[in-house]
């Protein structure tokens, strides 16, 4: 598949190339003296078919090659050189071809898919053409003006500059959005991986602990088996060799309904310990919205019960505003050490770093973290709009 940003590159040769056609027929209902007018516009109807030609080749991008670059040249050679049979053996020094400006394509079309290397070569054949033309005219070659040759060789060097510039960079967006993308699932996996299998993990060490017996040992193995896993999820991403420079990574996604109501997503979570104050009416958001943003409530209440004790208050509180939705979890343990976040985050432990502050970046939002002697508050805003 043809980079996409060749496109409108190959849209303009297109241009190019019938406006061209129209200025060459132009100079031949102008030219009133040339000696064979009938061979005239059978060279420009030869230019128009191959104009159509060359304009439908051109835009599949399979068809483009060496090949079509290659007849490209020929065919505008070969029109050109047909020039002494329309206007003559009598025709003035500097007298524009029958072509005119029409065998500039094929040097724009190669340095396009070669380069400038490959627009420069296209370029010195056409030159080279027309300058034995000439002097097959009988003209003085010292005397002919090299301002085509000139504007033939600055056009296929500089549009092929241009092209392989512009193809590089498409390169190199293409690859940063692949390891965007790819980023962005790790960081996903990481959150639902913390909030499941090394949950579980840490359970099973803790409650092994206390057993004893067989259960000790089912948990230390539990308890490195939740460090390992903590270390590769914290660990850099590397950018996949399996994606390629032209393929793009696009996690799948089930079909969603329009809105889902947070209110009702949150009240699930009230208890004797936690309480959930919402408005009255529903705050609708897009199902992802709620989605992670639950998820994210869920964890704060499983820090409180970690480590405030399965008995500690927790209140959750949702207030809609002008275009944000504000969600508040706060508790009445003994707050969070200075420091303790960074710490965590550091060892792999990612239930703030990723769980909460994670998933309410990725919808656009922000946390706000207040913590003191007397609890922790914990205020997620993220943004209305049904995206």
């Amino acid at each position: 598949m043809a980079m996409g940003i060749e496109s409108p590159f190959w849209r303009a040769i297109a241009v190019f190339r019938i406006a061209s056609l129209g200025y060459a027929a132009v100079l031949l209902l102008q030219a009133g003296g040339y000696a064979y007018p009938v061979t005239g516009w059978t060279v420009v109807g030869v230019m128009a078919v191959w104009t159509a030609a060359a304009t439908y080749a051109y835009s599949v991008a399979a068809w483009r090659g060496w090949p079509l670059l290659a007849l490209d040249l020929l065919v505008s050679t070969g029109c050109l050189l047909a020039t002494p049979f329309v206007q003559g053996p009598q025709a003035a020094v500097g007298t524009m071809p029958i072509t005119a400006t029409w065998v500039a394509a094929p040097v724009l079309a190669w340095g396009v898919y070669g380069g400038r290397r490959a627009g420069g070569v296209a370029a010195a054949v056409m030159s080279v053409a027309d300058l034995w033309l000439r002097g097959v005219r009988g003209f003085d070659l010292s005397a002919v003006p090299v301002n085509g040759a000139v504007l033939l060789f600055l056009a296929g060097i500089v549009i092929g500059h241009v092209a392989r510039l512009a193809k590089q960079a498409e390169a190199r967006m293409q690859r940063a959005v692949e390891i965007e993308a790819a980023g962005r699932e790790r960081e996903r996996l990481a959150r639902d991986i913390h909030d499941s299998v090394l949950q579980v993990l840490a359970l099973v060490q803790r409650r092994g602990a206390e057993i004893g017996g067989e259960a000790a040992e089912l948990g230390r193995l539990a308890g490195e088996q939740e460090a390992v896993l903590r270390e590769l999820v914290r660990s850099a991403p590397r950018p996949a060799r399996t994606l390629g420079p032209r393929r793009r990574f696009i996690p799948a996604r089930r079909p969603r309904a329009e809105s889902a109501d947070l209110c009702a997503s949150l009240r699930r979570y009230g208890s004797a310990q936690v309480t959930v104050a919402t408005p009255a009416d529903p705050v609708p958001l897009a199902p992802r919205t709620v989605e992670e943003l639950s998820a994210a409530v869920g964890n704060a209440l499983d820090n409180v019960r970690r480590h405030c004790g399965e008995h500690a208050r927790a209140w959750i509180l949702v207030e809609s505003e002008s275009g944000r939705v504000i969600v508040t979890v706060r508790d009445d343990g003994p707050g969070i050490p200075e420091g303790r976040l960074e710490e965590a985050a550091a060892g792999g432990r990612l239930g703030v770093s990723q769980s909460i502050r994670g998933r309410v970046a990725d919808l656009g939002g922000k946390v706000t973290i207040l913590s003191s002697p007397d609890g922790t508050e914990i205020e997620m805003s993220v943004p209305t709009a049904l995206s």
